[in-house]
This record gives C-alpha cells, sequence and structure tokens, in this order.
C-alpha cells in the first residue's frame, strides 16, 4: 500500500472511532486536589507561605510519590461559624478532598461546644453533599476552661467522625502544643518545626484520606 493510501486509511479509523464514541487517547488523570479548610493554624499566622502547613504537607506528599495539590484555604482568626460563613466561596469546584481544622478559636473564646459541634456538622454535611471525603482535625480546649469543659470539646470531634463516617486525626498539634521549640513567641502557634512535626504527624492519615478521593471527571 503506498503512503498517501496508509495515511488515508488511518484518518479513516480515527474518524470512525470518533463516530463510534470510543476514546482514542486515554485523558491523563488530574492531579488530586486537597483543601486545607481552617484558621491560623492551616493558613500560617507569622509564617512565610512556603513554611505554611498545606504547603509543606504539599511537599511531603511529593516526597513519597504522591502528585498533588494543597489549598490553602486558612483564614487567621475563623471560628467554626465564619468557616461555615465562607465555605462556598473558599472551596473550589475542582476540590477532591477537604482536610477541615476549626474550632482553635471557639476554645479560646469559651463558645459552647455544642454549638461549635452543630456549626461543624453544617460544614461536614455540607461537603459530603458534595461528594467529599473529609479528614478532621480535632483540637483541645485550654485546661483553664475546666474539665468539664475540655471533655465535652475534645469529645465533640470523635463524636462527629463516628457519625459521618470521617477520618479523625484527634489533635492537630499534637506534639507540637506547649511546647516552645515548635512554637512561634506567642507560645501558641507553630513554627516552621513546628508545621513540619504537624505534617509528620498527620501524613499517613492524610495519604489515607487521598484513597478516597472524589473521582474527577
Amino acid at each position: 500500500m503506498k503512503r498517501g493510501a496508509v495515511a488515508t486509511a488511518v484518518v479513516a479509523a480515527v474518524m470512525l472511532l470518533a463516530a463510534s464514541g470510543l476514546p482514542t487517547i486515554q485523558a491523563a488523570a488530574a492531579t488530586p486536589v486537597i483543601v486545607a479548610f481552617g484558621d491560623s493554624l492551616t493558613a500560617g499566622l507569622g509564617l512565610p507561605e512556603k513554611d505554611s502547613f498545606p504547603a509543606q504537607l504539599e511537599r511531603a506528599l511529593k516526597a513519597r510519590g504522591q502528585e498533588v495539590k494543597v489549598i490553602n484555604a486558612g483564614v487567621s482568626g475563623d471560628t467554626a461559624s465564619a468557616g461555615l460563613a465562607r465555605l462556598d466561596w473558599a472551596m473550589p469546584d475542582d476540590a477532591s478532598a477537604v482536610i477541615i481544622e476549626l474550632g482553635a478559636n471557639d476554645a479560646l473564646q469559651g463558645l459552647d461546644p455544642a454549638a461549635t459541634k452543630a456549626t461543624l456538622e453544617k460544614i461536614i454535611t455540607e461537603l459530603k453533599a458534595r461528594g467529599l471525603p473529609i479528614l478532621l482535625a480535632g483540637m483541645e480546649a485550654p485546661p483553664n476552661l475546666g474539665k468539664e469543659y475540655v471533655e465535652q470539646f475534645r469529645a465533640l470531634y470523635a463524636d462527629l467522625a463516628q457519625r459521618y463516617d470521617l477520618i479523625l486525626y484527634p489533635f492537630f498539634l499534637d506534639g507540637v502544643a506547649l511546647d516552645d521549640k515548635y512554637t512561634l513567641g506567642d507560645g501558641m502557634h507553630p513554627n516552621a518545626e513546628g508545621v513540619a512535626r504537624i505534617v509528620d504527624g498527620i501524613l499517613p492519615k492524610v495519604e489515607e484520606l487521598l484513597a478516597k478521593e472524589k473521582p474527577r471527571p
């Protein structure tokens, strides 16, 4: 068969496949997008962007062979209610999964744990309605608020995780809180080393989250 005839045959075959609705080339898988949705602990208060939790988490995942994008959707000062108020515009259409890190400011303000729980529940139900898997990062209340308050606040995260079948990381600041080596001068927010420690601790849970990522078209 002459070269011109071969080219014509190839074009005809491609057109036939297109007409039949069968893909000629398989599209490359879209990069998963994790949205880190939280307060100043997520935003990286006092740190350059490269040292923030989302940036360090993305680098750590890539170092483990996970091609992923982590979006920083943290806003300093946010309570759970403030997070709920901005949920719609903070969540991109291409989100694959979400890490919720909210509640620290609720505890610092001594807000009713039941109210915080109800607000987080609204966030969770909205995200689940979008088919997004969730990793819920828990928070501890300051001990000066009393044993009963501390226990109620701690329990709300475990209760929500169980009720909605979420992946739970019990305490976002585990191994960092109250340790001067890992916090900024305010004694509350993690420094770059502290964020790295948080990432090391939460990484297995994030990989579990990625295994449940929402399929992308």
